[in-house]
């Protein structure tokens, strides 16, 4: 159970070293869980984008995936699940100003540009490159991207 869930979503932007500022709904749901010093980015199990998370939420990752293995027992799902979220995860430093560096291998899985959608997911949050996000088949997240995209060129006229 995740008590303090990530919600909300915001436009950010990434510099040629992969730096981002994370937005204050990230920010205040990492203060309140737990050590907000470090995030986990990972390659999302089913979507073309990022699943990021604080270090406390590896004990749910590991718990769910442990339920899943054994439901799935025999299957071998559960070696490429083991792969794709702890195998390919990384670590990067959280500053006191919500600053973290996406590793360029993450980006470039992903094709994370110079902007990133980030939006909230529950126990974790996604980084996506918009444009995938605006082309997805997803009907809620094209929404959503395009209305933070709407809400960028709106504000900056």
């Amino acid at each position: 159970m995740v008590d303090h869930p990530f919600s909300g979503s915001a436009l950010c932007a990434v510099d040629a070293a992969g730096i981002v500022l994370l937005p204050p709904f990230i920010l205040a749901t990492m203060q309140r869980r737990s050590d907000a010093g470090a995030v986990m980015i990972g390659v999302h199990e089913a979507d073309p984008c990022l699943s990021a998370y604080d270090r406390g939420h590896l004990s749910a990752l590991y718990a769910d995936h442990e339920r899943r293995r054994m439901a799935e027992y025999g299957s071998g799902a559960h070696y490429r699940r083991a792969r794709t979220r702890f195998g390919s995860a990384e670590e990067t430093s959280c500053d006191a100003h919500g600053t973290i560096t996406l590793p360029a291998i993450m980006r470039r899985k992903v094709g994370i540009g110079d902007i990133a959608l980030l939006v909230g997911a529950g126990g974790t949050f996604e980084m996506w490159n918009p444009q995938t996000a605006l082309g997805g088949d997803d009907p809620h997240l094209r929404e959503l991207a395009a209305w933070r995209f709407d809400d960028i060129f709106a504000s900056a006229n």
